[in-house]
C-alpha cells in the first residue's frame, strides 16, 4: 500500500449527495454561482452619473447574471478546485502513451525570464534576435537528435504535428501531379487514435492494417496491401502497446518502393531517443511532443509543442514561418510565399509555443547527448521493472520485454466481477491517478502504464506494491471495494456514458 492509504476502518465514509462531501481540510466547494450571488459585488463602485452613452443599440438592456465575489472568496475557490487535481508533483502519474514526466523547475526559472515571457510575436525582428537564436537551437537539437533535414517548429502539439506532415506529403504528391491517383494511406491497427483523423482530414482514404500475435504489424496484410494508390503510411514507433516495430525499415523500403512516404509518429520519441535515429528508419516526416519527450508540461490542455521534423523528400514543402540566417549575419523570419514557394501555407498566425522551446532546450542542454540518451534507457528499464514485477498477477498483453510503456488486459480478472474500469477507480482510492484505460483498442479491458524515467526506485515499488495488492483483493471476492469506487474522493464515481451523451453545459438555479 502507498503513502496515501488509510486504514480502511478509518476512512471517511462519503455522504449520499456527493457534492457535499469534504474530507479533513479539503473543503466542500460549489460552482461559482452557488458561492457568490448575482446581486451582490465583490467590491464597492460609486455609481456614475452624467456619462456619454457610447454603446447605442449595442448597451445590455438585461442582466449578466454574473456573480459577485470578494478577491478571498475568488482565490479560495479556485485554490480548493487546484487541491482536487492529481499531478505530477504529487506522485506517479501513469497515464500509458501520455509520458508524464518531471517538469525541472530550471525550465520554468528560464521560461520566466523577460526576454523570453514578455516577448511579442508582432516585435521587429531586430528586438527578438536572442528568441530567434533560441528557436534556430531547438531546431539543431530536434535535427541531431533525428538525423532529418528540416523541421516546422510552429506545430502546437502532437495532432497539429501530424498535420503538418501529413500537409508536406500531401504537397509533394500534388507537385508530381499524383494527387488524384494517391489517395490511400496504411494506418497500423496499433498506430495513435488522430494518425487516421489526421489523413481523413487531409482527404486522404484510411485503409487499416492489423497487428499480428506479437502485438505489431502483420507484415502479410501490409504487402497486400501495397499498389500504386498509396500515398503514405502513418506508423507509430514504439506502437501503443509498448512495443518496437522490428520489421520499421523492411516497412519504409517498400512504401518508397511504391511511390509513398513514411510518416512516424514521434508521440514516443521518449523510448528510442538517442538508441537510434529515425532517418536511419527511412522516416520521410515526424512530429515530436515537446511536452512529452522534453518535459515541457503536459496535460490540463496544455500548452503543447509539436515541431515536425522532415527528411530531404519533404523539406522544401515546410510551412511558414521558419527561422533564417545566424548569429554573425542575424536571425530573420520567412513569413511569405516568395520566400519559399514550395511552403504548402502556414500552420498558425505565429511562430509556435515559445515558452515550450525556452523549457524543451533547458531540457536537451541540461542533459547533453549523453544524458538524453540515458533518459530513453531508463524510462524502457523502469517499464521493464513495472512490468517484471506485475507480470505474475496480472496478464501481460504480449510476451517478452517491452519499450517504454507495460501494456496489460483483464484477462487476469475473469471471473472477479470486477472490470478494468473498476480497478482504475479503485487506484484513486489509494492515491494514484489511473492509468490508460480501453486504449489501445486492439486489446481487450486494455491498462497501459508508463512510468516514465523519472521515478525513483521507491516510488515505482509503491505504486507495483499497490498494484498487486489491488489485484489480489480483487480475485479474493472483494468486489465491492472496486465497484463502488472510488469511495475517498471529493466525487463518487460519475455516470460517465450519460455525461457525455447528455453533458450539461448551463448552470441554471
Amino acid at each position: 500500500m502507498n503513502r496515501y492509504t488509510q486504514d480502511r476502518a478509518t476512512r471517511p465514509k462519503p455522504t449520499q449527495n456527493s457534492a457535499k462531501f469534504a474530507s479533513a481540510l479539503l473543503q466542500e466547494e460549489g460552482l461559482l454561482y452557488e458561492v457568490g450571488h448575482a446581486n451582490t459585488s465583490g467590491v464597492d463602485l460609486e455609481v456614475l452619473t452624467d456619462q456619454p452613452d457610447r454603446l447605442g443599440s449595442l448597451a445590455r438592456t438585461t442582466p449578466t447574471g454574473l456573480v459577485g465575489l470578494s478577491e478571498p472568496e475568488t482565490l479560495r475557490h479556485y485554490v480548493r478546485l487546484s487541491q482536487r487535481n492529481y499531478a505530477i508533483d504529487l506522485g506517479l502519474y501513469p497515464l500509458g502513451s501520455c509520458t508524464m514526466k518531471h517538469n525541472p523547475r530550471l525550465n520554468e526559472k528560464l521560461a520566466r525570464l523577460a526576454g523570453f515571457a514578455d516577448i511579442h510575436p508582432l516585435q521587429p525582428v531586430s528586438t527578438v534576435q536572442g528568441a530567434l537564436g533560441l528557436m534556430d537551437q531547438v531546431s539543431y537539437w530536434l535535427l541531431q537528435i533525428t538525423g532529418m533535414d528540416a523541421v516546422a517548429l510552429s506545430p502546437k502539439a502532437g495532432a497539429h504535428g501530424e498535420m503538418c506532415g501529413m500537409m508536406c506529403i500531401r504537397a509533394a504528391i500534388e507537385e508530381k501531379g499524383e494527387l488524384e491517383q494517391r489517395k490511400r494511406v496504411l494506418v497500423p491497427t496499433s498506430a495513435h487514435g488522430t494518425n487516421p483523423a489526421t489523413a481523413a482530414a487531409c482527404g486522404f482514404v484510411i485503409d487499416e492494417i492489423p497487428a499480428n500475435a506479437g502485438g505489431r504489424v502483420d507484415m502479410a496484410a501490409f504487402r497486400a496491401k501495397l499498389g500504386p494508390d498509396i500515398a503514405a503510411i502513418m506508423l507509430t514507433n514504439p506502437n501503443t502497446c509498448g512495443l518496437f516495430e522490428t520489421d520499421i525499415k523492411e516497412i519504409a523500403d517498400l512504401v518508397h518502393e511504391h511511390g509513398g512516404y513514411f510518416y512516424c509518429d514521434g508521440a514516443n520519441l521518449n523510448a528510442i531517443m538517442g538508441k537510434c535515429r529515425v532517418r536511419d528508419l527511412g522516416v520521410d516526416a515526424m512530429h515530436i511532443n515537446l511536452h512529452k519527450t522534453f518535459s515541457t508540461p503536459h496535460g490540463g490542455g496544455g500548452p503543447g509543442a509539436g515541431p515536425t521534423v522532415l527528411s530531404s523528400r519533404l523539406a522544401r514543402f515546410a510551412p511558414l514561418a521558419f527561422v533564417t540566417g545566424d548569429r554573425a549575419t542575424g536571425f530573420a523570419l520567412a513569413e511569405h510565399p516568395e520566400q519559399s514557394e514550395a511552403a504548402f501555407g502556414r500552420m498558425c498566425a505565429f511562430h509556435g509555443q515559445m515558452g515550450m522551446f525556452v523549457r524543451a532546450l533547458t531540457y536537451m542542454m541540461s542533459h547533453g547527448g549523453n544524458g538524453l540518451r540515458q533518459v530513453s534507457e531508463d524510462a524502457v528499464l523502469n517499464a521493464n521493472y513495472l512490468l517484471a514485477r506485475l507480470q505474475h498477477e496480472f496478464s501481460p498483453a504480449f510476451a517478452g520485454t517491452c519499450m517504454h510503456e507495460a501494456l496489460f488486459d483483464d484477462r487476469f480478472l475473469q471471473g472477479t466481477g470486477v472490470s478494468t474500469l473498476d480497478f482504475s477507480k479503485a487506484l484513486i482510492d489509494e492515491g494514484y491517478h489511473p492509468m490508460t484505460m480501453y486504449f489501445p483498442l486492439v486489446v481487450h479491458g486494455a491498462m497501459l502504464v508508463e512510468p516514465t524515467e523519472t521515478e525513483s526506485l521507491h516510488s515505482l515499488d509503491q505504486f507495483a506494491d499497490t498494484m498487486l495488492e489491488l489485484a489480489k483483493a480483487a480475485k479474493s471476492g472483494d468486489v465491492t471495494r472496486f465497484t463502488q469506487a472510488p469511495l475517498t474522493a471529493p466525487m463518487r464515481r460519475l455516470d460517465e456514458t450519460q455525461a457525455a451523451r447528455n453533458p450539461v453545459l448551463t448552470w441554471k438555479p
